[in-house]
């Protein structure tokens, strides 16, 4: 523990701070860290569903998530969300299935994964073992697909489910376009479970809002916003296109201004509905600009595989944002855009 000097906090050194000279009545009783105390100040909820961060690890981008526990200080997240499970295993698509274009990431992995009962087995143990909140994340092509692996989620000690509406149904379109069809999706994993649910919608879905209106009255205590919007390239040389079934999702930087408009419609027309941004995020200003849009909480998902701790820096990043602007909670931020 090193201490500032006279008149300044003393830093447990974690966080990286360095020596901050600050009015001592901000400190919270019983806090004798700068950083620490000011950590505090990062948390925020979902609703009645409390996080210690903003920060939520995205579906898919840090794999089960136990793989990168030696690699990850998980502590900084709010809560991580595994990759989505489904009710049996599947292969994925063919191969190319991701492609890295100059601004983002195409990928139509097919959410290749061993199914329910087996990622159970692997990963359960683990799962419980991380210094977070998990959220596990549910797949199916079938309604009846999501009631099984969501009633299997509590075996795996998760503390909440995403429901992941984006993957096609049995007759080739994503649940997250169709409000009823997303709602009941919610509705048969409201039935099979009494853990706080997250829908993670599409961008694509238009009006979004009506969307998150029906899966909110069909039970999810928030929305994820969003996932991927569909995309496609093709090589000028080869002639060929980047992903073997042409079309997949596109994620980067590019889509934060579309994930954001999502948010803002949502915020508007839903006040009470709690929301998780998505999209492009790799900085805390990225972060910041979601609460400001409506988001409570703001995921991270491209950016991982260029840097699996980004987090780290961001949470650092966003404290030392609060600071050098006297802002007491990040709470503070959520929908505080300002009009013109």
């Amino acid at each position: 523990m090193r201490n500032h000097g006279p008149g300044r906090y003393r830093c447990c050194g974690k966080y990286r701070c360095g020596p901050q000279r600050v009015d001592r009545s901000e400190e919270p009783s019983g806090s004798p860290c700068f950083c620490r105390s000011w950590m505090n100040r990062l948390s925020t909820s979902l609703g009645s569903y409390p996080l210690s961060s903003p920060l939520i690890a995205a579906s898919g981008t840090l794999g089960s998530l136990v793989e990168f526990a030696d690699v990850v200080d998980f502590s900084v997240y709010g809560a991580a969300t595994a990759k989505s499970v489904s009710p049996e295993p599947w292969q994925g698509n063919a191969v190319p299935r991701l492609a890295h274009t100059h601004s983002g990431i195409l990928n139509a992995i097919g959410i290749q994964n061993p199914g329910i009962e087996s990622w159970i087995a692997s990963y359960a143990e683990g799962l419980r073992n991380l210094p977070t909140e998990v959220w596990g994340s549910v797949v199916a092509h079938g309604i009846d697909g999501f009631h099984v692996v969501a009633s299997s989620m509590a075996d795996a000690g998760v503390a909440a489910i995403e429901i992941n509406l984006s993957c096609p149904n049995l007759a080739g379109a994503p649940f997250a376009l169709e409000p009823s069809i997303s709602a009941d999706v919610v509705a048969a994993v409201r039935d099979a479970t009494d853990l706080p649910i997250g829908a993670k919608l599409s961008s694509d879905a238009q009006p979004i809002s009506a969307v998150a209106q029906a899966v909110s009255d069909a039970g999810a205590d928030w929305v994820i916003v969003s996932n991927t919007v569909m995309g496609a390239g093709i090589d000028p040389v080869t002639r060929r296109p980047l992903l073997s079934g042409l079309i997949g999702g596109y994620s980067g930087a590019p889509i934060r201004p579309i994930a954001i408009r999502s948010v803002l419609e949502i915020s508007r027309d839903l006040p009470d509905l709690a929301i998780v941004g998505c999209g492009g995020v790799s900085k805390a200003e990225h972060v910041i600009e979601f609460l400001l849009a409506g988001a409570s909480a703001v995921a991270i998902g491209s950016a991982h595989f260029k840097s699996p701790r980004v987090a780290g820096r961001i949470s650092r990043d966003l404290t030392r944002f609060l600071k050098k602007h006297h802002i007491v909670s990040i709470s503070e931020l959520i929908g505080a855009y300002e009009r013109w």
